[in-house]
C-alpha cells in the first residue's frame, strides 16, 4: 500500500505566513470540551437529597433508568426497545474508534530511545527491536503527493546551553539552506543563503540574515527568507546545532570530502580551532564542523557556501549508502535530541523515500545571487542582486515575479573559467583556444586545481542546468554539475580532465 503525504493547505500558523506550520508539533492531540451538558432540575435535586441512603432502587435499575430519563426528556416518538439497540450499538462504535484513535497516535519510533535492558530484551521470549529491513518496509510506503520547500538552518553554538535543549538552537544560523524537493521532476533543489545577506526584519531594520533566528526563532527566519524571496511558500523548517552535526557524521562512519587548502584559524571567544590539511579525506564529525564553519576572509561567506554544499554533497552520498540502513535507530535518537524541526514522522519517511530515489543529476545546488558591497559599512554584507534569475526562483522556490525575466544569453556570451585539473602543462590554454574559434569571448583563467582528474567538470554556477548541456556538445565531452563549487565571478566553471586532448 502506498501512501500519499500531503501537506495541509490550511495550516494555523501565528504569523501571516503563506503555507507556514511553524508552531505545530506532530502527534498533539487538543482536546475539546462539549459545548453544553445536561442538568437535573431543581425539583429533582431537592429529591436526591432527600433520598436515604439505604435506596431499595437496585444497580440494574439505576442504569436502565438513564435512557429512560434521557427519552422523556428528550421527547423521542421511536419505541424504547429501538433506543436501547441505538444505545449499545453506538458504545461499540464509540469504544472502536477510541482503540483506533490510540492506535494511531502511538508513536512509530517511541521504542528506539530505550535501551535493550529498558525494554527488556534479554529474554528470548521478549518483544524483539524492529530489524531494519522492517522499518525501510515501512518507511518505502510513504510518498510527496506536492513540491515540499523545506528552511535548514545550522544554529552555532550558544555557549552556556545544555546541547538539545531550547536554549541551544536560540545562536545565530551560521548555515542556510531552502530545499526544494519536487515530485513532478524528481529533483532536489539546494539554494544556499549566504548568512550574511542583508534583510529588513519588523521593528528592527536592516540587518544580516544570521540574526533572525535569535531575534525571532524560526517563524521570524521563516517569515524574512519568504518575503525576501517574494512570498516564497515555506512549508516546514530544520534547525540542527552544530552537536548535532558532528554526531550525525560519526554515527555515518564520516564522510569524504576534497579539502582543496589548508585551514587554520582559532577563535579563543567561540573555542573554535579549526586544523586541517589539504586533499581527500574522511573527516569525523568534529572535523566536518571545523570544515563547515571556516571562514575565509577573501571571499567573505561565499568560500563556507562551498564548502557547506561540499559537506551537503558527501553526507547525502553516505547517507544512500547499504552499510547505513542498520544504523536508523540510533540516526533517529540524534535526529529527535540535537534537531528542532516541525516535520512530522510520515513527513520524515516520505523525505528519505523521495531522496534516495533520486538520480545525481537531478540532484542541483545553487548559490542565492548577490555582491559584496564597497560602499557598505560592513565588507561582508552581501546584497542580493536578482536581475535574470526567473528562472533560478523559478525551479529553487517556486514562485514567479512578474516583470523579472530569465538569463536567455547564449552559452558562448557567458563568463567562462578554465582551470586546469589535469596535471598537464597548456591544456587550460588549449582549451580556450578552442572555444575562441567556436565564438566564445568572455573566458578566461584561474589558478590549477589541486585534484587531479581524469574527466572533464562542467559546473554551472546559476542554478540552470541547460547552459551546461549547451556547452557540453561544443566540447563533446565533460560532466555536468549544477553547484557552487567553481569561480563565483564565472557562470561556468571547466576543469579540464585527462579527457581533453
Amino acid at each position: 500500500m502506498i501512501r500519499e503525504v500531503r501537506l495541509s493547505e490550511n495550516e494555523v500558523t501565528p504569523q501571516p505566513i503563506p503555507n507556514l506550520d511553524l508552531e505545530s508539533k506532530p502527534g498533539q492531540i487538543q482536546r475539546v470540551e462539549t459545548p453544553g451538558t445536561l442538568q437535573a432540575p431543581d425539583s429533582d435535586l431537592e429529591s436526591a437529597k432527600a433520598a436515604p441512603a439505604s435506596s431499595s432502587r437496585s444497580v440494574v435499575e439505576s442504569v436502565s433508568a438513564i435512557p429512560n430519563e434521557l427519552y422523556d426528556r428528550l421527547g423521542l416518538s421511536m419505541p424504547r426497545w429501538l433506543l436501547w439497540i441505538l444505545t449499545v450499538v453506538m458504545g461499540v462504535i464509540l469504544s472502536g474508534l477510541l482503540v483506533s484513535t490510540l492506535a494511531l497516535w502511538t508513536p512509530l519510533w517511541s521504542n528506539l530511545d530505550k535501551t535493550d535492558e529498558e525494554q527488556g530484551f534479554a529474554g528470548k521470549d521478549e518483544q524483539k527491536v524492529p530489524l531494519p529491513g522492517e522499518l525501510w518496509g515501512k518507511i518505502s510506503q510513504y510518498q510527496l503527493s506536492r513540491p515540499m520547500n523545506i528552511l535548514i538552518m545550522g544554529i552555532e553554538p550558544v555557549n552556556g546551553s545544555v546541547d538539545g535543549s531550547p536554549e541551544s538552537f536560540a545562536g545565530k544560523s551560521d548555515t542556510m539552506l531552502l530545499v526544494r524537493l519536487n515530485p513532478s521532476d524528481k529533483t532536489i533543489r539546494v539554494l544556499s543563503i549566504p548568512r550574511d545577506t542583508m534583510i529588513a526584519i519588523p521593528e528592527k531594520g536592516l540587518t544580516k540574515l544570521s540574526d533572525a533566528n535569535p531575534q525571532g526563532g524560526p517563524v521570524l527566519a521563516a517569515r524574512v527568507v519568504s518575503r525576501t524571496l517574494n512570498n516564497a511558500p515555506i512549508d516546514r523548517y530544520i534547525r540542527i546545532s552544530t552537536s548535532g552535526l558532528r554526531q550525525l557524521v560519526d554515527q555515518l562512519g564520516g564522510v569524504e570530502v576534497f579539502v582543496p587548502k589548508a585551514m587554520e584559524y582559532k577563535d579563543s571567544s567561540s573555542q573554535l580551532s579549526i586544523n586541517l590539511v589539504s586533499g581527500w579525506q574522511t573527516l569525523n564529525g568534529e572535523q566536518a564542523e571545523e570544515f563547515a564553519r571556516f571562514r575565509d576572509d577573501e571571499l567573505g561567506d561565499l568560500a563556507r557556501v562551498q564548502r557547506q554544499q561540499a559537506l551537503v554533497t558527501a553526507l547525502l552520498q553516505r547517507l544512500n549508502s547499504p552499510t547505513v540502513m542498520p544504523k536508523l535507530p540510533q540516526l533517529t535518537r540524534i535526529m529527535r535530541k540535537y534537531f528542532d524541526t516541525n516535520l512530522k514522522i510520515e513527513e520524515m519517511m516520505a523525505l528519505v523515500n523521495f531522496s534516495v530515489n533520486v538520480e545525481r543529476d537531478n540532484f542541483q545546488l545553487t548559490t542565492l545571487p548577490g555582491t559584496f558591497s564597497r560602499f557598505s559599512k560592513d565588507p561582508d554584507s552581501y546584497w542580493l542582486n536578482m536581475t535574470g534569475q526567473q528562472n533560478l526562483l523559478n525551479n529553487y522556490v517556486g514562485v514567479d515575479v512578474p516583470g523579472l525575466k530569465p538569463d536567455t544569453r547564449p552559452v558562448s556570451n557567458l563568463k567562462i573559467a578554465i582551470q586546469n585539473a589535469s596535471n598537464q602543462p597548456q591544456v587550460a590554454e588549449k582549451l580556450i583556444a578552442y572555444l575562441k574559434d567556436k565564438g566564445f569571448k568572455n573566458i578566461y583563467t584561474m589558478s590549477d586545481w589541486p585534484d587531479s582528474q581524469r574527466q572533464t567538470q562542467i559546473i554551472v554556477h546559476r542554478g540552470i542546468r541547460q547552459p551546461g548541456i549547451d556547452l557540453q556538445k561544443v566540447l563533446g565531452l565533460g560532466q555536468i554539475e549544477v553547484s557552487s563549487s567553481g569561480d563565483f565571478e564565472s557562470d561556468i566553471t571547466i576543469r579540464v580532465g585527462k579527457d581533453w586532448k
